[in-house]
């Protein structure tokens, strides 16, 4: 199996980028037809990297970056050298979010999409604080899903799904809902089949359209990281968040633990999961 992972502080930010969007359209190509003819957006997870590595993705034409830590991302996103040399940049948050944290994402400078909503108090807020900062145009967020049922994983159970997206809707007028995002179990063994979160996430999706009354096209699904984002395109993924493969490994030992312990996961952060 090719190691993209150690491969990219090799080849460069450049060609590991090139690497991975090829690898990309090689998964859509064996895509089945069946599923909505879309483009995978391919968010670099920049998460430990310095700004620098951030500026280098960007200059090789990566727009969409995701962050796991709020004050992390705020830093980040602030930084003068980001601001200036990255206009067009997109930053999506993809940690666990706390509440207390809202008021701070909701600060970050292109904040384009929030992907982990698992809470109707958590939307609400969310809602309350983006409406306060007087944006013209409505939050994008996606409703992360615990399709794995760990304990380790955040994320709503499957059956609280709809109503949360319909919560969204009606409730949350700052907000637009535009899809599911799970992170699913890590190792999956490709030779038992398909990854079964990732089915799991597919077939919410269709009892979700059916239910709105909405094609499978307009809501998106956030799945597939470093390991299995080929996979997660052949299966639907329309948004994967890959990391060390473009980045390289991360040193978790050179960065400061943060206090607002917004990571995806419960468990110590690096433990098992790798973007």
């Amino acid at each position: 199996m090719w190691r993209a992972s150690s491969m990219s502080a090799d080849l460069g930010i450049g060609l590991a980028l090139r690497a991975v969007n090829e690898r990309v359209q090689q998964a859509v190509a064996r895509r089945p037809q069946d599923l909505p003819a879309i483009q995978p957006r391919l968010v670099a997870v920049s998460k430990t990297k310095p700004v620098e590595m951030v500026i280098e993705a960007y200059n090789h034409g990566q727009r969409t970056f995701g962050e796991n830590y709020v004050q992390e991302l705020l830093e980040k996103a602030s930084n003068p050298k980001i601001l200036s040399s990255c206009p067009d940049i997109k930053w999506h948050f993809i940690g666990h979010l706390q509440k207390q944290n809202v008021n701070k994402l909701m600060a970050v400078p292109n904040l384009s999409v929030l992907e982990t909503v698992s809470s109707v108090k958590l939307a609400e807020r969310v809602n309350s604080s983006w409406q306060k900062k007087g944006s013209p145009e409505r939050l994008k967020v996606m409703v992360q899903v615990n399709t794995s049922g760990e304990d380790s994983k955040h994320g709503l159970p499957p059956s609280e799904m709809i109503a949360l997206v319909e919560h969204l809707n009606a409730k949350c007028p700052s907000l637009e809902f535009v899809g599911l995002m799970t992170i699913g179990r890590f190792g999956h063994d490709l030779s038992q089949g398909p990854n079964p979160d990732f089915q799991m996430l597919w077939s919410l999706r269709e009892e979700l359209c059916e239910k709105l009354q909405v094609p499978a096209g307009q809501v998106e699904l956030s799945m597939g990281m470093s390991s299995d984002f080929q996979h997660a395109i052949e299966v639907g993924s329309t948004n994967i968040r890959v990391g060390t493969t473009i980045f390289g490994e991360r040193d978790y030992s050179k960065k400061p633990i943060l206090n607002d312990t917004t990571t995806e996961l419960k468990a110590p952060v690096g433990a098992t999961q790798e973007h």
